[in-house]
């Protein structure tokens, strides 16, 4: 090809979605390449981590940045944003204190208070005082003998429907509601990519695999990188390596050394009985890894259920965590390879799936009816360094002209894009980008009806229920 693309990113993940999006914002032309048959299809969300208060062992920094993040996040895509409270307990058995928790959010609240100082439209998590609320052992007692509500409105009423179903004797007090919100992957994918879609300043290339890449930087020509398909040699003057898990793949072709860790992770998909009121996302603390890893149940929409149980034999997995040095490109064993290449055997999705409803049937008996409700949601990431706990990733530039996004949360694709952005004008590859607004007017250009219809038709194709396109409250306009 006789084009030259300024910037060439590899992998549609959620990075490399956000960086072509935030490219086109600024008029910067982009190719961008994803072997499959749509967008964002790594390891799966569900969370907008807007305080990091899944983590009770990560730092107040850490839980800063993230609730920094999902909220800028949570604007540039505010139909994938499931506008319910998380419960927050730690079981009796478990060493976290709830003080401990109290504490940390006492400083998100004043940090949240700040951001809303900065811009009015940071409120997306409603007031700062509401953020949270804490319920003592009195406070359920008094509240569990309230009638429930369908579709609660406040947090009293989100917590009567809770308190009808869990075992709360069995939990520390006080526990927590908070407002973290869910976050739909299909919604924003589908979002993502209608908005590519209608763009001038993004070519992108489904279904085409990367095979190789070639360092031209040393030859004097009007571009440093060519990419390599099956059929075509694209040129670039910038490379993006946005391919999650496959990130070193690229590195080692280029001769690039880096420590990483590479994780896979699955969440299961359960179908359980209508019961009588919306319920919000659960959180059961306990440590990672440990028989009593945290357990969390994240409603959808017809009564299904996502459950992540952080043990080794349900979302974590024996050898899920794989450790390189610079000298050694970190690879799964054959049965996760298999996975990720495959699928998985129905007999391991079944057996899984009834392990994850077993954990949560430990604090709401009744979910023990709950049944298989579609294949399981999984994906391998990367981790930059040697820190498994680590939450929050974002870029690094290992060279001139390249970026290597090594983001951990969905919630970090924002700051990296931006990253890259400031390192191209910095190169002088594109100046005088001309300050642009806070959202992306792509994004907005995308209508409801187009983002419900897309998000199902990626359920579909991916063999999940449709009820994981919707979100759980439709968001008024």
């Amino acid at each position: 090809m006789s084009k030259i693309y300024n910037v060439g990113i590899i992998g549609a993940g959620v990075s490399g979605v956000v960086t072509a999006l935030q490219l086109a914002k600024h008029n910067i032309d982009s190719v961008l390449f994803e072997q499959e048959k749509s967008v964002v299809n790594g390891p799966p969300f569900c969370h907008l981590h807007a305080g990091g208060n899944l983590y009770p062992d990560i730092s107040i920094e850490q839980c800063k940045l993230l609730m920094k993040q999902s909220i800028e996040m949570a604007r540039l895509f505010p139909e994938s944003i499931d506008e319910r409270p998380t419960f927050i307990s730690v079981p009796k058995t478990e060493k976290y204190e709830i003080a401990q928790l109290t504490e940390r959010l006492d400083a998100l609240v004043s940090y949240y208070k700040s951001l809303i100082e900065e811009d009015d439209a940071n409120a997306i998590l409603g007031k700062p005082e509401a953020y949270y609320k804490v319920y003592s052992q009195s406070d359920l007692a008094d509240l569990a003998k309230q009638p429930t509500v369908s579709v609660p409105k406040s947090a009293d009423q989100w917590m009567i429907n809770t308190l009808q179903l869990i075992d709360y004797s069995k939990l520390k007090t006080p526990v927590i509601l908070v407002q973290e919100y869910g976050w739909n992957l299909f919604r924003l994918g589908a979002q993502a990519q209608l908005a590519l879609e209608k763009s001038t300043y993004c070519d992108l290339k489904m279904q085409t695999n990367v095979r190789s890449i070639k360092d031209v930087r040393h030859e004097n020509l009007d571009y440093n990188w060519e990419i390599h398909t099956k059929d075509q040699v694209f040129k670039v003057r910038y490379l993006v390596n946005s391919s999650g898990f496959k990130t070193g793949d690229f590195d080692a072709s280029l001769r690039i050394k880096a420590d990483r860790l590479i994780e896979f992770k699955a969440a299961y998909v359960s179908k359980w009985q209508p019961i009588t009121g919306l319920i919000p996302e659960l959180i059961f603390h306990g440590e990672r890894g440990t028989p009593r890893g945290m357990v969390q149940l994240t409603p959808y929409r017809d009564h299904y259920y996502q459950i992540h149980a952080m043990t080794n034999a349900i979302t974590l997995f024996e050898k899920g965590l794989v450790k390189s040095d610079a000298e050694i490109k970190p690879e799964f064993d054959k049965a996760i390879t298999q996975k990720l290449k495959h699928g998985w055997e129905t007999n391991e999705v079944n057996e899984r799936t009834e392990k994850a409803i077993a954990s949560v049937t430990h604090f709401l008996p009744a979910f023990e009816s709950a049944t298989v409700g579609g294949p399981p949601l999984f994906g391998a990431q990367q981790i930059p360094g040697d820190d498994p706990s680590l939450r929050v990733g974002e870029v690094s530039f290992p060279c001139k002209t390249y970026a290597r996004s090594e983001i951990v949360k969905a919630s970090s694709a924002l700051t990296v894009a931006n990253q890259i952005i400031h390192q191209i004008q910095d190169l002088g590859i594109m100046s005088n980008l001309g300050k642009k607004g806070d959202e992306n007017a792509l994004l907005e250009s995308v209508s409801k009806v187009e983002i419900d219809a897309l998000a199902r038709q990626f359920t579909l194709q991916r063999g999940y229920p449709e009820a994981l396109s919707q979100l759980l409250i439709p968001r008024k306009h």
